[in-house]
């Protein structure tokens, strides 16, 4: 667990920039503890525990990048053709005598470079006599087509730092140095849940105000994507005793309680009074749109966060503010999210002094540069807006109007993660 004190997060002030939250969240989450090995296949996304020194060379042996023919420096023409008898064949996995000067010798691509031999000609390039020699056109390079030993990793160097979240080229990477598991971070235990009288599980019988849950399986989706070990618990009802009962018992088990709605300011929002019952409570008025009631804080040494019911607010502010609190926990490196220069196909107005997001899809502009698109409905409430796009604009908080043909920062919902 991650164990917190109950002070970690203590701040005052007004309302919060995004990016002050944060920092925030970097500046006071420590790593849970624990690490375990686990094999190459389920390493995807798991979280280095410590830095990977390579115990060899990449590639181990120098050796032929193409199939053709292997000849000696001192054998490359010079003023013309020049035709060479063919001292032998050697393929990938296979080994040959050392090649005597004015021998080529046929060779396939991934073969070990045999001695005497330094450069490799495309049998594209070549073509042969009447007598069977390969004949060896002028112009090609000492030392072309040719992989050096330790031209892509060299032994005793540090490949990969310790929390860095790995991907499937590092996968690769692990398995052509020839390790079969990794030592990775414990994942982050999280217990998700929903608050509401109003909502009720998909598939349950709804009342005609009711609605189905749908945050909490977003949420889920997202804390697989980031590999969390995720505890479902359900719906909770508008009871601030009950609430507090829960979260007490699941902060014995987990690094971070994680709900949607029930933490802005309102008569019915039980889940801050829950929380403050049993724990401490930061309330962070993020300025951020959508999403500004956003809640943190400690329940017996594990993180709280509360997001926004909106479910578009609540998908947002789990990228601003989730992600980093769930990466620092995780003890991975900091990741901000990579934007993309768009040019915008749209105009917007914004107040200065807070963060928002435009939910937008990509489309080729006449001149084929790629433009944003704003979807024409914005509302905090409407999954649509995010089904049917690509990714959110970001705009500064010193943003305040959009018009067409500025350049915008696009954030692709695959960069989310």
């Amino acid at each position: 667990m991650a164990q917190l004190s109950d002070d970690c997060f203590a701040v005052g002030g007004s309302v919060m920039t995004l990016d002050e939250a944060v920092a925030l969240v970097g500046a006071r989450l420590k790593p849970v503890s624990g690490t375990q090995r686990v094999p190459l296949a389920g390493a995807d996304r798991r979280v280095l525990a410590r830095d990977v020194v390579a115990p060899m060379s990449l590639p181990p042996f120098t050796n032929s990048a193409v199939d053709g023919y292997a000849v000696g420096g001192a054998d490359l023409p010079v003023t013309g053709e020049r035709a060479l008898p063919i001292a032998g064949r050697l393929q990938a996995g296979a080994s040959h005598d050392p090649v005597e000067p004015g021998h080529a010798v046929r060779i396939f691509t991934g073969a070990p470079m045999p001695q005497g031999t330094d450069t490799v000609f495309m049998q594209e390039d070549v073509r042969h006599d009447q007598a069977g020699r390969v004949v060896l056109p002028v112009g090609l390079p000492r030392g072309a087509n040719v992989r050096s030993a330790g031209e892509d990793v060299v032994a005793g160097a540090v490949v990969l730092r310790a929390g860095h979240i790995l991907r499937p080229q590092d996968v690769a990477l692990l398995a052509a140095l020839g390790f079969t598991d990794v030592e990775v971070r414990s994942p982050v235990r999280v217990a998700v849940f929903s608050t509401g009288n109003e909502i009720v599980a998909p598939g349950a019988a709804r009342g005609p105000t009711q609605l189905f849950d749908a945050n909490r399986f977003m949420l889920h989706a997202m804390l697989a994507r980031l590999g969390c070990a995720v505890t479902d618990l359900g719906i909770l009802p508008d009871d601030s005793r009950r609430i507090a009962d829960v979260l007490a018992q699941a902060a014995g088990s987990h690094d971070l309680l994680l709900t949607s709605g029930g933490v802005s300011t309102g008569e019915a929002d039980y889940v801050r009074a829950s929380v403050e019952s049993v724990g401490s409570l930061v309330f962070w008025r993020v300025a951020v749109k959508p999403g500004r009631p956003v809640a943190m804080g400690v329940i017996r040494g594990a993180a709280f966060i509360g997001l926004p019911g909106n479910p578009v607010a609540s998908f947002v502010t789990f990228a601003g503010i989730a992600r980093p609190a769930i990466l620092a926990l995780a003890g991975a490196q900091a990741r901000p999210l990579p934007a993309m220069p768009l040019r915008a196909a749209f105009s917007y107005t914004k107040k200065p002094a807070r963060r928002e997001y435009v939910r937008a899809s990509l489309r080729r502009g006449a001149d084929g540069v790629w433009e944003a698109v704003k979807f024409p409905r914005q509302g905090a409430s409407l999954l649509s807006s995010l089904v049917d796009t690509e990714g959110l604009v970001e705009l500064d908080e010193d943003t305040t109007a959009v018009r067409p043909g500025d350049m915008v920062r696009f954030l692709p919902y695959s960069s989310l993660w």
